[in-house]
């Protein structure tokens, strides 16, 4: 409990550390979002002070009041879960905008994560158990697609599959034009289909990390001594493997990806712009084009708590993995 305890404040100050640096961050972008407003308003006629003011009250911004009484504003409305009005997708809710956003970018992001994760570090174990092997010497080839750039392997992919072979869509979520949103099985296959390539070209630029990072530990944990003691008791080799080697060499990887997770969500810009995904990263390029400070603020509260929240289960889920962890704090 004293473990948990220590893990939750530091975590609670870590978020309002973040809350604090989400509020001035935007502000320190040159104009603001009521004067993209009133200019687009001006292009029908003068903007009066009071037509000001209203926008001011529409978007929950009040740009002439003091920084320290903008950032009470913005706690006070952050716990009413009152994001504000977001000027690039007028007259939306902020709140509207991530609840319509946020599945795309888990369902693809995180699924094709958790793929990455998976199938590195099995591949990873079995090419550490039997060094020199063919999977082995495959680890190079697939850590040389990770050096690759990600938007520049999307590109290649995007021209190569959906291009040249006609094999995927270009863009999009589903198919606008034969399906409607729904839990229909018309539209989930759309989905799948549509969302297959981003997904493969994330986990071709990822899975090497995995296999190569998985495949070093296990030849680190083989020369242990309790190893060489499982040996001479007569175990199965594919135990000794899964159970003793794979069981403690996977430790880092586990943090790893517990931090891979909680960047699901800020890592989706570049694939949501390759591959024009309807997802967070969509939304935040357009709120850093339009200065939307509360779609921004929305956003990267958003990934704040995904981060913090991965990082917390990890440390938590760690102290029963590696006990270790708990005698040392």
């Amino acid at each position: 409990m004293k473990y948990i305890l220590q893990k939750l404040g530091f975590y609670l100050i870590a978020f309002w550390a973040a809350l604090t640096v989400n509020f001035f961050l935007p502000r320190l972008l040159p104009g603001n979002p009521v004067d993209i407003m009133l200019a687009k308003l001006a292009q029908r006629g003068p903007v009066t002070p009071e037509a000001r003011e209203a926008v001011e009250l529409l978007l929950g911004t009040n740009t002439e009041a003091p920084l320290i009484v903008q950032y009470w504003q913005y706690l006070g409305k952050l716990f009413t879960l009152d994001l504000g009005t977001s000027v690039a997708f007028f007259p939306a809710s902020v709140t509207d905008i991530i609840a319509q956003t946020l599945p795309w970018t888990i369902g693809l992001i995180g699924v094709a994560t958790v793929i990455s994760f998976v199938l590195g570090v099995t591949l990873g174990m079995l090419a550490g158990w039997k060094r020199g092997s063919w999977l082995d010497n495959l680890i190079p080839v697939t850590t040389m697609l990770q050096s690759v750039p990600y938007f520049w392997l999307a590109l290649i992919l995007l021209f190569v599959l959906g291009g040249m072979w006609d094999l995927f869509p270009l863009n999009g979520g589903y198919n606008v034009y034969e399906t409607s949103p729904g839990w229909n099985l018309e539209f989930i296959g759309s989905v799948i289909y549509y969302g297959t390539l981003p997904a493969l070209t994330i986990v071709i630029s990822s899975v090497g990390g995995w296999m190569l990072g998985m495949r070093n530990m296990m030849v680190s944990t083989l020369s242990d001594d309790y190893i060489l003691t499982a040996e001479a008791k007569g175990l199965r080799p594919k135990r000794i493997m899964t159970t003793y080697a794979a069981r403690n060499a996977v430790l880092p990887s586990v943090a790893g990806f517990a931090i891979s997770l909680g960047f699901v969500v800020a890592g989706s810009i570049v694939t949501e712009a390759v591959f024009s995904y309807p997802g967070i990263g969509s939304a935040l390029l357009n709120a850093v084009g339009s200065n939307d400070y509360s779609l921004m603020q929305g956003l990267f509260l958003v990934i704040t708590l995904s981060v913090l929240g991965a990082n917390l289960l990890v440390d938590l889920l760690y102290s029963f993995i590696d006990p270790r962890t708990r005698a040392r704090s």
